[in-house]
Formats: C-alpha cells, structure tokens, sequence
C-alpha cells in the first residue's frame, strides 16, 4: 500500500494513490496540477522513507478539480437596552 503523509497549508493530511480530498483552499486555477514537496513520510509497498522534517527527494502531484464554499453563516449581535443592532453575513469557509 502506498501511502505519504504531506503538510499542506500548515495542517498534515495522509494521502494515497487515487483518492480525492478536501483541502483549504489553495490559490491557484481550476484543472491545474500541483506539487506538493512538504512531504514527511512516505511508504512505498514497505519501504518507509521518513523526513528530518522534508524528504526533499519525494514530491507529490496532484490536481485541483473543484473549489468548495459553505453556506454562509447570519452573525447578529445586540447589546441589550442601548438600540445596537448588527447583523452581518460571513462565509464559513
């Protein structure tokens, strides 16, 4: 099985061949690919391969294929008995 476990915008994700994950979102066009070279482990069918923090001789190819939004969430706030009302809308993602 191989496996790799890459950093990605400051959080750790485990990644393998073939699978599709949701990630922050990541500043570049849709349909394009990336690499990731922030990689920290690798396994490949048992061979371990472990990062004094990056193995600097892996890299990981990916493609951006859609970029998610969340519903927008209704922020209100009022101070009680001074007439102060805001609401505002604000994305969650």
């Amino acid at each position: 099985m191989k496996y790799a476990i890459v950093e990605i915008s400051g959080r750790q994700f485990w990644v393998e061949t073939g699978k599709y994950y949701d990630l922050n979102r990541i500043p570049t066009e849709l349909g394009k690919e990336i690499i990731l070279n922030r990689v920290l482990l690798l396994n490949n069918d048992g061979e371990i391969l472990i990062g004094k923090p990056y193995l600097d001789s892996v890299k990981i190819k990916g493609k951006i294929l859609e970029h998610l939004r969340g519903r927008k969430t209704i922020v209100y706030k009022m101070r009680p008995k001074k007439k102060t009302r805001k609401k505002t809308r604000s994305s969650s993602r």
